[in-house]
Parts: structure tokens; C-alpha cells; sequence
């Protein structure tokens, strides 16, 4: 799941890319306003930690240029400024949650979970879909019972498709998934194509049925 962080102070926001980054998040960060207004209008996000103070123009109205979007992306507040009226004016506006500062990490990673399954899994931590079923806190996949070990970017690949049922996926938009804003320095995106296929194979061969689809020239849908 892809993650971004919108937070000035850049110590703060290394910690949390790196602790993000170990709980398999795909990280990006934003240290202005204008930064991220910027990326917010290229890529997409499962997760916002939004910080209020920022360079160049207030996390709040940030936030109302977020909610005009009306794209699935969860807010989390992350801010030093623990008043009582920041909190339900963020909340109001449409923020997810609110975490103040000074907090710890292990909280932050548990409540970005918490919303991203909240948005996209309707609040469950087991998927299932005939004979697939997916643990979200254990990262594990069977199918028919039996585990199906899957790497990282595939488990990851796997539960974008299921959060994105029946939607086309662009290569382009599956490669930014997989590798944040540096898609656009790689040559190509074959790697994405090399990750589905192992992806494709390993699930078929433990005998799952074929719900990733290839759409000629534009990209892969996973049908239900």
C-alpha cells in the first residue's frame, strides 16, 4: 500500500518512512504545501499522514483540496498542534483519524493499517473470495487451505487487485504502486509485467481460479 507523507520536519518524516517502509508500505514525502499539491495531482495514495504547519500554506485547507478529489485515500492527522478545535475542524473536513505529536511509531503503522482496511476492506483482516482467502495481518495467502508463498511486491500487487475490484489498472499505475515516484526515472515498466506473471503463475498453479485479467493495451483488471 502506498503512503504518503506530508511533514516538514525531515528527521520526523525519515523515522517514519523507514518504520513505514519496514511494515512493506511503499513511502513517498511531501516537506511543502506546493510538494504536495504536486504530487497529490500525479499519484495516487492509499494512506495521507497530513501535518497541519507547513511551509507555504495551512495543512487544513490541504486537506479540503484532498476531500474535493473524492478519491479513496485515508487522512491521518499527525500534528503538535493538539487543540481541541484543529482536531474536530480536521475531522469535520474529513479527516480519518488525528495523532498528535510526539507519538510512537508502532501506533502511527497501526492506525494507517486501520484506515486502509477501513476504506478499501471494509474493516476486515481476512479476505476472502471463493477459494482464496488472504490474512492482512499475517500477509499470508491460501488457496483451498493450502499457503501459497507469495513475495513481497506480489503479496502487495495481490491486494491492490482485491481493492480494486472490476477497475482497469494502467501498467503505469501499477508500477508508482510498486515503486512510488521513481517510476518515472525507470526505462520501462517490464518489472511490473515480470511481477504479475510470477503472481499469475503461483496462483493458478495452486489452483485458483482466473480472476486476473490482462485488457489488451491498457492494462489488469481483477474481475469478480
Amino acid at each position: 500500500m502506498k503512503v504518503l507523507i506530508i511533514e516538514d520536519e525531515l528527521q520526523l518524516a525519515q523515522s517514519v518512512i523507514g518504520y513505514l517502509s519496514g511494515e512493506s508500505y511503499v513511502c513517498e514525502h511531501a516537506a511543502t504545501y506546493q510538494q504536495a499539491m504536486e504530487k497529490l495531482c500525479i499519484y495516487e495514495y492509499q494512506c495521507i499522514l497530513l501535518d497541519l504547519m507547513l511551509p507555504g500554506g495551512n495543512g487544513l485547507q490541504l486537506l479540503e483540496e484532498i476531500k474535493k478529489r473524492q478519491q479513496q485515500e485515508g487522512v491521518i492527522i499527525i500534528s503538535a498542534r493538539d487543540s481541541y478545535d484543529d482536531k474536530i475542524k480536521g475531522l469535520q473536513i474529513g479527516a480519518d483519524d488525528y495523532l498528535a505529536k510526539p507519538f510512537h511509531l508502532p501506533e502511527l503503522a497501526a492506525r494507517v493499517y486501520s484506515v486502509i482496511r477501513r476504506r478499501s476492506f471494509q474493516n476486515n483482516n481476512i479476505l476472502q473470495q471463493e477459494e482464496l482467502q488472504i490474512d492482512l495481518l499475517a500477509k499470508t495467502v491460501h488457496i483451498h487451505d493450502k499457503p501459497v508463498l507469495l513475495t513481497r511486491k506480489e503479496f502487495d500487487l495481490l491486494i491492490y487487485f482485491l481493492g480494486n475490484k472490476n477497475r482497469v489498472i494502467s501498467k503505469n499505475a501499477l508500477a508508482e504502486h510498486l515503486s512510488g515516484d521513481i517510476a518515472d526515472m525507470l526505462d520501462n515498466h517490464s518489472f511490473v509485467y515480470a511481477h504479475i506473471k510470477n503472481l499469475k503463475r503461483k496462483l493458478h498453479e495452486a489452483g485458483c481460479g482466473n480472476y486476473l485479467k490482462t485488457v489488451y493495451a491498457t492494462g489488469y483488471k481483477w474481475e469478480v
